[in-house]
């Protein structure tokens, strides 16, 4: 292990010089250095961290969709009685800004460059007694670190595609090495903890599921913020169109205009800055279609007109008033999350480009979602569901029971954390 660790940070002291050097003409790069310069400041301010014997549980997740997938584990660790302190990292700046007055945690940073000094410093002032990493986004010094310090070291929602970086020539060594520092690895399927186990020589690792699905379902039961939506749509057939691109726009504006008021349109982009709204809008007018922005109707919606969620946070409360859901993505490099929707039981349509995602392919196979691959074919679905409610019913309920069917995950591993072993 020594020789790994040797080689590693030769490699990552020549990144981190190339990127530092490169930080001085990208404004960028620059943010990236300077925001994780407090993280162990952080951790030394916040004295609650220290004191008592309470079980400390570091989360680290790269961006704010890893850390939805933990926030099921924490709740769950929180409601067991036992007296813990969790400490939630960030890689992304998007995450940590999301998330960084989240009650969840007692304390959010941003993960530190991942050097030996910062990785001493950090583990030896937050002395984590469990460290859960969400998929993947491995920063081995302090992962080391933390081993060393006689923490337990947990990944959870692991996937091995087949085109996987870990599984390259020049990188399954390395990658070994990388998942033998954990003590036990929770993978989303069998056939992920195969490849874990014959690949990479991961024997720790076993089937749990993925906790995306405990994490649409705990985020189903609380739809509080649109119920003034809800009021105004009643009674309409309602598409909700979500994490859209503009190939998605185009062909919902397309077929929107050929339905008329056979359905009502509601699109959340997954970009929401003023030239992403501005060319949507663009899009409508060109149409001759009346549309409408969220941020400035008030109360007031008007089913007849598109509607425009100019603001960010609410997509997955926004689809428990849809008749049909439109997730968006499809048709550039992957779609966007298909469990948000199918979740309150409701048809789900998406573009052809879905193969990283198994939970989409999956709810293709099972006929609980449409693929479609132009807005002739959106076209003739759309009408298909609107024309026919007992299959629009039938496909919904489907969905739905595809979701709780793999509910779960989130126990198993809480239960590893609060009793140590008790999976395996």
């Amino acid at each position: 292990m020594k020789a790994f660790l040797f080689f590693y940070n030769i490699g990552f002291s020549a990144l981190h010089a190339a990127t530092r050097f490169l930080s001085v003409s990208s404004p960028r790069l620059k943010s990236f250095f300077t925001v994780r310069k407090g993280s162990v400041q952080e951790l030394l301010q916040n004295t609650s961290l220290q004191a008592g014997n309470d079980l400390v549980i570091w989360v680290h997740a790269a961006s704010v969709g890893e850390f939805e997938q933990a926030r099921p584990v924490i709740n769950r660790v929180r409601s067991s009685g036992t007296s813990c302190k969790i400490v939630v990292s960030f890689q992304s700046p998007s995450g940590y800004n999301l998330r960084k007055s989240c009650s969840d945690a007692d304390l959010v940073v941003y993960h530190p460059l991942d050097t030996r000094k910062n990785a001493r410093e950090f583990i030896r002032h937050l002395q984590p007694d469990i460290v859960l990493v969400m998929r993947y986004d491995f920063w081995v010094n302090h992962l080391w670190q933390a081993r060393q310090s006689g923490a337990r070291l947990i990944l959870a929602g692991a996937v091995l595609q087949d085109n996987s970086i870990y599984l390259k020539p020049c990188m399954r060594w390395f990658y070994q090495r990388v998942f033998r520092l954990f003590d036990r690895i929770f993978t989303v399927s069998h056939h992920d903890t195969r490849k874990f186990h014959d690949l990479l020589d991961a024997g720790q690792a076993i089937t749990a599921g993925d906790p995306r699905y405990d994490q649409v379902w705990q985020r189903s039961r609380s739809t509080d913020v649109i119920e003034n939506l809800r009021h105004n749509y009643s009674g309409h057939t309602v598409l909700v169109a979500g994490s859209t691109w503009r190939e998605d726009e185009r062909c919902l504006l397309d077929v929107f205009k050929k339905l008329g008021n056979e359905i009502s349109l509601i699109i959340v982009p997954h970009e929401t800055d003023r030239k992403t709204i501005h060319h949507l809008e663009s899009e409508l007018s060109s149409r001759g279609i009346a549309g409408s922005l969220f941020s400035q109707c008030g109360e007031q919606y008007n089913p007849e007109e598109v509607l425009i969620i100019d603001k960010k946070g609410f997509l997955a409360e926004l689809y428990s008033m849809a008749s049909i859901a439109y997730v968006g993505g499809g048709f550039g490099i992957n779609v966007h999350n298909t469990l948000e929707p199918a979740v309150y039981g409701i048809p789900v349509i998406f573009g052809p480009n879905h193969h990283n995602s198994p939970e989409a392919e999956a709810l293709i196979e099972e006929e609980c979602a449409t693929e479609i691959r132009s807005s002739a074919d959106l076209n003739v679905v759309l009408r298909n569901l609107i024309e026919h409610p007992d299959k629009r019913e039938s496909q919904g309920k489907k969905a739905g029971s595809f979701v709780r069917e793999r509910l779960g995950t989130t126990e198993l591993i809480a239960t590893e954390i609060l009793s140590p072993g008790s999976t395996g």
